[in-house]
């Protein structure tokens, strides 16, 4: 079981099963016509209860693009191997020159969107040299809704992408700016992804912070040298049934981590621009993703 379980409150104005059906929505070839009519079936209001899940981002916004902390810039770079050979990217730099401890933030299963964009800026703004990749570049980059960006990113060659997640992270660790001591942070697909990064990089990835993600496989394990601050949800079980069978392979390797479970929450509570946000989860769960990156990656 994860080391620790914080209690938190929930909005119990949303009926679990709407949640359900939501995670359904974000991780199914459902469309938002197809969400909405089977939430207005399931129960009285929960055609208010759907749309009231769908995200927000202009009111979720944190940290603005001219804040005085940081310079936000996109760019280009090349990616071998990956989806079109070329990647975009979402840089935020600290307005101190550095060079600076390094974070890729990996996204959803969904693109580039505007609250991988603010976390990013958190960072900035926290002093790490931040690179949030967009996998849809190669596609036309994030679309401007969720929905589409799920269409899009399923129809990537699921190795090409993390082909371009791999070079994203060899590129910031590379950067001008950069100390040369990588970490990474993702949500959902992303947080698998930092696994994945983990046993693929080796030495080279210093710190990880999956938020809700896959595991990778046991066989895997041994490769993994960073250390891991594990995030779960208590109401995700999509997720969570892959943790014991990881977690045995963690401590059989030794390999440094420490798994929080977070309890009345959903999957997605760290993401501020839904109600499966969870304030008081969020931002624990963040003070420890920090304390990792400080204490892992600035010295």
């Amino acid at each position: 079981m994860p080391k620790s379980v914080v209690t938190n409150s929930i909005d119990t104005t949303i009926d679990p099963a709407i949640y359900a059906l939501y995670d359904e929505y974000c991780h199914s070839s459902m469309d938002r016509r197809e969400f909405l009519a089977k939430a207005s079936a399931l129960t009285v209001g929960g055609l208010a209860m759907a749309q009231a899940l769908l995200p927000r981002y202009a009111q979720a916004q944190t940290i603005s693009f001219t804040d005085e902390r940081i310079k936000p810039q996109y760019v280009q770079y090349p990616s071998a191997g990956g989806s079109s050979g070329q990647m975009r990217g979402y840089l935020v730099q600290p307005s101190q020159a550095g060079p600076h401890p390094a974070v890729l933030v990996i996204h959803e299963n969904r693109g580039l969107n505007p609250y991988i964009e603010d976390v990013a800026r958190r960072l900035g703004a926290a002093g790490f040299l931040a690179l949030a990749p967009d996998g849809l570049a190669p596609v036309g980059g994030y679309p401007g809704n969720d929905e589409e960006g799920t269409k899009l990113q399923s129809s990537l060659d699921p190795q090409k992408l993390l082909c371009d997640m791999f070079n994203s992270a060899v590129f910031l660790k590379n950067h001008a700016r950069s100390n040369g001591r990588l970490g990474a942070v993702g949500f959902c697909w992303g947080g698998g992804v930092v696994n994945y990064l983990a046993a693929e990089m080796g030495a080279d990835l210093r710190a990880g912070a999956p938020y809700y993600g896959a595991g990778v496989d046991a066989a895997k394990v041994p490769q993994i040298k960073a250390e891991l601050v594990i995030h779960f949800a208590a109401n995700d079980p999509r997720i969570n049934t892959m943790w014991p069978a990881y977690e045995t392979a963690l401590k059989t390797q030794g390999t440094r981590h420490t798994a929080y479970q977070y309890s009345a929450t959903q999957h997605g509570f760290h993401n501020n621009s839904t109600p499966r946000y969870n304030a008081e989860a969020a931002e624990l769960s963040w003070t420890r993703t920090l304390e990792l990156f400080r204490k892992t990656l600035s010295q």
